[in-house]
């Protein structure tokens, strides 16, 4: 496994395909959960989470010594090209977003 996907639900979904990761997202906005999130991780422990709003968290679950960065009107095709590209490995595009850090 090099990736795997927390639903709407919270339940884990090991390297989910493409048709897979935009359901996902789009029950984002479907749903009545009160802080609804959905979220992919690689192997490497970078994690982007997406929540219903269009907040974007980008992080490493591994490394808390790295500081975490937001974008907070991420659109539903940004988040889409982003757990493409981090599924894929590609945590350098991702990392050249242009994340709000504190």
């Amino acid at each position: 496994m090099t990736y795997f996907m927390y639903d709407i639900t919270g339940t884990p979904v090991e390297e989910p395909d493409a048709d897979a990761v935009k359901a996902a997202v789009a029950s984002l906005g479907e749903t009545d959960r009160e802080n609804p999130d959905i979220s992919l991780t690689h192997d490497s422990g970078w994690s982007l989470t997406a929540y219903a709003g269009g907040l974007l968290l980008w992080e490493n679950v591994e490394d808390d010594t790295l500081v975490p960065g937001v974008i907070e009107q991420a659109t539903t095709e940004d988040v889409l090209r982003l757990f493409g590209r981090l599924a894929a490995g590609d945590t350098d595009t991702v990392e050249a977003e242009g994340w709000r850090r504190e």
